[in-house]
């Protein structure tokens, strides 16, 4: 980095200044933990050399932050997949229910922007397609931080709500869907070829909250990928440029990811209609009635407080799947 040719490539610069970011603070992490530890040592033997408790308190409470750096250290080493620090690109989509479903998927959206939140991630919806009478049909939103794909990539799947609909006038019990999808932002200097060929590209109008138009140009793009179906959108910039160029980012992460999972050598290697998420494989329930209960069925983690849930508090079922994942 000292080099004066160094910041001639300002991207491939910025990346390089990026990794030795995470290496430095991986280091000042083991230290951070390291003196915490110490400090608990020393606490212990001031108290039994003045046989004092009145520290134990003190004590206890150190004691505890330490354990809770240390848990948070031990998850991030099992962050070592090959995307696992890149930035994360989440999407929702409410299942069949109609307003129910709608409701659930937007309740979901503000979980994850929450969670982002409470981490000091930085969130950008990217795209959004908002039902007239409530909630939302799908989104897709970029959550940008370190180690952002590697924590969320434990939502990916189908997430069940039971409660009494506040849409029926008859307050039954209802059960909808949505699917979370997550893949990683991945650079632009992947090795990774497209076909043009195998791309159908629409552009149009981009819609804020309740379908109406924010722009009076075509600006928004959708790429469907003919071969596997797999379709990704874009409308959060004013120019179509821009859309298109996110647009073929989340396409690549897409297809890399599907790629990886068959084991496939090339990206034309891959056939067949790609099904996003199976709505059979529910990952987890969140009951609102006729009691209060959120489950993870990967990995059997509860937590009795679903509206803390609600508010972006499931780093209990990240860290469970993380750990489990890791056996």
């Amino acid at each position: 980095m000292q080099k004066p040719d160094f910041w001639n490539d300002v991207e491939r610069g910025q990346n390089i200044s990026q990794s030795l970011k995470i290496v430095n603070d991986k280091i000042n992490q083991v230290f951070q933990v390291q003196n915490k530890v110490e400090e608990v040592e020393v606490m212990i033997q001031l108290i039994e050399e003045e046989n004092d408790e009145s520290y134990v308190p003190e004590l206890n409470a150190l004691i505890k932050s330490t354990e809770k750096e240390l848990e948070t250290f031990k998850l991030k080493t099992l962050l070592n997949g090959r995307y696992d620090k890149n930035n994360a690109i989440l999407s929702i989509h409410a299942g069949a229910g109609g307003t129910e479903a709608q409701d659930w998927a937007e309740m979901l959206m503000r979980m994850y922007l929450r969670w982002a939140e409470k981490n000091q991630y930085k969130t950008e919806i990217l795209d959004i397609l908002s039902d007239t009478e409530a909630g939302i049909k799908s989104v897709t939103i970029m959550i940008q931080g370190e180690y952002a794909y590697g924590y969320l990539m434990a939502e990916k799947g189908v997430h069940r709500l039971v409660r009494i609909s506040p849409f029926d006038s008859a307050k039954k019990r209802h059960t909808s869907f949505a699917s979370v999808d997550i893949i990683p932002e991945i650079d632009d200097d992947s090795e990774i070829d497209i076909n043009p060929v195998d791309l159908k590209i629409d552009t149009y109008r981009a819609s804020g909250a309740g379908g109406q138009h924010v722009n009076t140009t075509d600006s928004a793009v959708r790429i469907t990928h003919i071969p596997t179906g797999v379709v990704v959108s874009c409308q959060n910039e004013r120019s179509q440029h821009k859309n298109k160029a996110t647009a073929m980012k989340m396409l690549m992460a897409k297809l890399i990811e599907i790629k990886e999972e068959e084991q496939k050598d090339e990206i034309d290697d891959i056939q067949g209609k790609y099904n996003q998420i199976a709505w059979g494989s529910q990952i987890r329930s969140y009951v609102f009635h006729p009691y209060s209960m959120v489950k993870d069925h990967r990995t059997n983690a509860e937590k009795g407080n679903v509206q803390a849930v609600m508010d972006g508090d499931i780093d209990l079922f990240i860290n469970e799947y993380l750990k489990a994942k890791s056996k």
